[in-house]
């Protein structure tokens, strides 16, 4: 027997409907390339989500048409996520930080249709534009008195004669809530970046799972600046999760330095927002040097890669700002795990409490883990025995457009993440690295990323790495790579005295090295590959 519930599709539109008709007058923010701060609403970004929407009618795009973007994070980006998928269309959201080579890859992989760029990314195009085989148009965002030249690409069109054309009259059309709404790409760390498609279904549900109080704990109360960018992931997410709850939303554009962040914190109020750890390290280096504090933030959900300890306590003594550790993978939408305490915890002293913040975090409804050994058997939930980590889930991929078998998906729902990690007897699941980061040393493994949070503890130390190099005796040994603190001196002696106690005596580093500046992927992590690379041989 059937319930007698309406059959109403969980579609993307909904979101941007809700918030025009309970919270239309809430602004929407954003800072633009040049600075300046430009002010609109969720009624007004509605109302050209719908324009853009005839627009691309108009232009002949038909449900399951990919339409790409290369942008900034923006209202008219915003406008995108909306009036793309609201029309049944993928809106894929390309890194304009991956490497020239990986964004020709994608948007031929992807068949993008139509691409709507930043100014400040046409030479990218240009550069590939004879690659790039199945693009029918290109829109610059902006107005036409913005409108650049370009000698290669003839017939660029402007985003706003686009909207201008159009009235606002248009319904949104209804269809099955598992149509393919948006597209991401993996950073492609190891081989060609890798697509995941996400649902209408998929992304309504996962908002909804963000926003609950264990998670976001978001509401309309709330001022939310995702500073993670809005083609990575879909800012983690949260401008869906915003829209839903009807929040103030603070769009940062490309201005992530530590001045700026602190100037739209304070300026508009921000009470919530999320970023990885390079982000905060840059915050904290402004904030030392203006002594400025950051009064209106509450917390700050920090993921892409492992919140060191020293990084949330500072948040926490000297700001008196909540730390929310979160893990996750484009593949999760990118939600996995949130960081949020129990009640058996409240009683904690402030050490404990921190020892358990590193970790990162609980899987919240609808999110299922497991570690397997080396043979794929599963291992206990103790918080000791660690092995490869799986995730399953209504809002983690099953696999990847344009591959037909993929190692990482089992038959049953599971996908292998590359994480090695263990999961106590409450759910608290704690990486130790990624599998192919670990450290293989006399048959035992030792944790990079333990160390370089330790190591990144010390004032003097601005970021750090650590990587397995080749030993005649042990097979591999931990190298730490330092860079160090602005205007500061450091030496080996005063590191390893440091990390003295902090980690056991076999784990400690067999050299210390210091580099200007660590590789990053374009999604800020460590390129540990380019470090391996480099340095495989040091310690021959």
């Amino acid at each position: 027997m059937l319930g007698l519930m309406s059959d109403q599709p969980l579609l993307i539109s909904s979101l941007i409907e809700h918030a025009d008709r309970y919270h239309g007058k809430t602004e929407i923010v954003c800072r633009l390339s040049n600075g300046n701060i430009e002010r609109t609403n969720y009624n007004s970004t509605h109302k050209r989500s719908k324009k853009l929407a005839k627009a691309l009618l108009k232009k002949g795009v038909k449900k399951g048409d990919v339409i790409a973007t290369m942008a900034w994070s923006h209202t008219r980006h915003y406008e995108l996520y909306y009036g793309i998928s609201g029309l049944g269309a993928v809106c894929h959201t390309i890194n304009p930080r991956l490497f020239s080579e990986q964004i020709s890859f994608i948007i031929n992989d992807a068949k993008d249709k139509i691409l709507f760029i930043d100014i400040e990314f046409l030479s990218i195009v240009e550069s590939l534009y004879d690659q790039l085989t199945s693009l029918e148009s290109i829109i610059i965002l902006c107005q036409n008195s913005e409108m650049p030249k370009s000698n290669i690409i003839n017939n660029l069109l402007c985003y706003e004669d686009l909207l201008e054309e159009q009235d606002s009259s248009f319904n949104w059309p209804i269809f099955d809530e598992r149509t393919a709404s948006s597209l991401c790409y993996t950073s492609g760390t190891t081989g060609n970046p890798k697509g995941v498609l996400y649902t209408h279904r998929s992304t309504i549900i996962h908002s909804l799972a963000a926003a609950a109080p264990d998670l976001f704990s978001l509401s309309a109360k709330e001022v939310v600046m995702p500073i993670a960018p809005m083609f990575h992931a879909n800012a983690w997410g949260i401008p869906y999760v915003a829209t839903m709850v009807g929040a103030k939303l603070v769009l940062p554009g490309r201005l992530l330095d530590g001045k700026n962040i602190h100037d739209l914190i304070v300026r508009e109020n921000v009470s919530f927002t999320a970023a990885v750890p390079s982000v905060w390290l840059s915050l904290f280096e402004y904030l030392e040097l203006s002594k400025n504090k950051l009064e209106p933030l509450k917390r700050c959900v920090v993921g892409g890669s492992a919140c060191p300890r020293s990084m949330m306590e500072e948040f926490y003594y000297k700001y008196d700002v909540i730390v929310i550790h979160a893990w996750g993978m484009t593949e999760t939408s990118p939600l996995g795990t949130v960081n949020v305490q129990l009640p058996k915890h409240l009683n904690n002293n402030k050490k404990e409490k921190f020892n358990l913040a590193t970790k990162q975090g609980r899987p919240m409804y609808g999110i299922e883990l497991r570690i397997t050994d080396d043979k794929k058997h599963i291992l206990p939930h103790n918080g000791e025995s660690f092995g490869d980590l799986w995730v399953k889930g209504p809002w983690v991929c099953s696999g990847y457009i344009n591959i037909t078998n993929s190692e990482t998906h089992s038959k049953d729902g599971w996908f292998l993440t590359g994480d090695v990690a263990t999961i106590d007897e409450d759910g608290f699941m704690h990486i130790t690295d990624r599998s192919k980061d670990v450290i293989k040393s006399g048959g035992e493994w030792i944790s990079s990323i333990e160390i370089e949070n330790i190591a990144v503890g010390y004032e003097k130390i601005s970021e750090a790495a650590v990587i397995g190099v080749k030993h005649k005796k042990w097979a591999e040994r931990p190298l730490l790579i330092i860079v160090k603190a602005l205007e500061t001196e450091v030496t080996k002696e005063e590191i390893i005295a440091y990390m003295n106690n902090k980690i056991s005596k076999w784990w400690m580093p067999d050299d210390i090295i210091f580099i200007d500046e660590l590789p990053h992927t374009a999604t800020g992590k460590i390129r540990k590959k380019e470090l391996r690379d480099k340095y495989i041989n040091y310690l021959l």
